[in-house]
């Protein structure tokens, strides 16, 4: 089925593009959630004006993303967490701990945005990266301490 797509997907291509996809993809993903228009005739006219519009807003969403990616380079976030002897957690710190630590600093960012490359499960400081726009990235640093013994 071909769509025209009005914002940019990893694998599909980029925003304005006319690309195949699965129909149900389509059907059931990308028209319900906003992400592309069929690629009728109407849609097919109007195209240049679309294209206008996406191009209008994704230099909005990438300024605000940029603002972002700033205000959250000066994040440093401090976890507490079981550890062993060793510096080993009982247990790990996901995306899912990272999301709802920045949240609890006024920052809602979605978990699936949150690049780790696997859970943190020692102590000390590491870093997460945050794909805020497929352009920009953001990086916090999350610093895990042992939680006192008590």
């Amino acid at each position: 089925m071909k769509i025209i797509l009005l914002e940019e997907l990893d694998k599909l291509g980029q925003a304005g593009a006319v690309v195949e996809a699965a129909g149900g993809y389509a059907r059931n993903f990308l028209f319900p959630n906003g992400l592309a228009l069929p690629a009728t005739a109407g849609n097919m006219k109007n195209l240049e004006q679309t294209r206008a519009q996406i191009a209008k807003k994704q230099n909005r969403l990438q300024s605000e993303a940029e603002a972002l990616a700033k205000q959250l380079g000066a994040v440093q976030l401090t976890m507490t967490a079981r550890a062993g002897e060793e510096g080993r957690l009982h247990g790990s710190i996901t995306s899912h701990d990272v999301a709802a630590a920045l949240a609890a600093k006024g920052f809602e960012i979605d978990r699936r945005k949150l690049h780790l490359e696997e859970a943190i499960k020692v102590l000390g400081a590491h870093t997460v990266k945050i794909k805020l726009n497929p352009k920009v990235e953001a990086t916090v640093t999350v610093e895990v301490v042992a939680e006192p013994e008590g």
